[in-house]
């Protein structure tokens, strides 16, 4: 099968690719954990942290928003020797800001869900085929600037445009596997079953 080329050919990675990336999630959790799993990966590459990917779930509470709002200067300092994550304190004390901030979120939109597809982009602004060339230059789109000024409005951090893209990419709310890549059709085919959180 032809794939986009970023995988290569490690088997997690082309796991990660051909099964989880570019399929619409709803699940506030799994929406929870990406976004503070793409605040980890700035300055790294996305394979590092896919790779620690089941030591963050336990650290960080299988990234209940609820959980990890309720975590302390204590486990903070706990998270900072935990070798199997990246041990960085901004982003961890933001994954804990940013947890109480969801939360106000869910009250506010009624789920993390429907306020993050509240952001996908209308068909008509998007490619119709997406090229190698394409890709390579589209970090950020209008609507992963405009959901960054407004999460960072809401006191968010780590959630910069390019953060928000790669977020909206691995989501689901935009299909930006290559025009050639052989799970473009199913992923294009599961985004037009999903019903759209509201």
């Amino acid at each position: 099968m032809k794939r986009c080329s970023w995988p290569g050919e490690d088997p997690l990675y082309v796991r990660y690719h051909d099964e989880e990336w570019g399929r619409p999630v709803t699940d506030d959790p799994r929406l929870f954990e990406k976004i503070c799993l793409e605040g980890f990966q700035a300055g790294l590459s996305w394979i590092t942290i896919l790779r620690k990917r089941e030591n963050f779930r336990q650290a960080f509470s299988g990234f209940d928003p609820a959980a990890v709002a309720r975590f302390t200067a204590k486990d903070v300092q706990r998270l900072l020797k935990d070798e199997g994550i990246v041990r960085h304190r901004g982003k961890i004390e933001s994954t804990i800001n940013n947890a109480k901030l969801a939360l106000a979120l869910i009250d506010e939109q009624g789920s993390l869900a429907a306020y993050f597809w509240s952001w996908e982009p209308a068909a008509a602004d998007r490619p119709r085929t997406v090229t190698r060339e394409a890709l390579i230059k589209m970090t950020t789109t209008a609507q992963s600037i405009a959901m960054s000024k407004d999460l960072k409005k809401r006191g968010w951090s780590f959630v910069g445009p390019t953060t928000s893209y790669a977020f909206m990419q691995a989501m689901g709310l935009v299909n930006d596997h290559l025009h050639d890549c052989g799970v473009r059709a199913d992923v294009e085919q599961a985004r037009s079953r999903l019903k759209r959180p509201r």
